[in-house]
């Protein structure tokens, strides 16, 4: 089902306040039982590199590095496949990154740290 507003852009320091994602759409209403976590970074993996965290793209669920970490595949999927929006995978942090919008997304009501996610488990 498309998003809902239960997400939201968060503002981010530097950056020009009342910023909009057009892709907010694209998240998930509901906080459904996350997937077995992905070994790594497959791309990182098939190279014998590491990866500092890992982004889960929610158009069609590939799992990248995030853009701290030497292959910043979870960007190069945006740039090669246009798909926008990814997702978090680490444990202590719960938002989204919009690369089109270059926005922060992150559920109403929450901060986006992990504190609420461990909190709800």
């Amino acid at each position: 089902m498309a998003g809902d507003p239960g997400w939201r852009v968060r503002p981010d320091g530097g950056r020009p306040q009342g910023r909009s994602c057009a892709h907010i759409g694209l998240l998930p209403t509901s906080e459904p039982s996350p997937p077995a976590p992905p070994a790594g970074c497959a791309d990182c993996l098939s190279r014998g590199w590491s990866w500092v965290r890992l982004r889960r793209c929610v158009t069609c669920g590939y799992v990248g590095c995030c853009d701290s970490s030497r292959g910043m595949h979870a960007h190069d999927h945006h740039v090669l496949s246009g798909h926008p929006v990814v997702l978090s995978l680490a444990s202590d942090e719960d938002w989204a990154w919009c690369f089109t919008d270059e926005v922060f997304l992150v559920r109403s009501g929450h901060s986006g740290s992990g504190q609420a996610r461990r909190q709800r488990r």
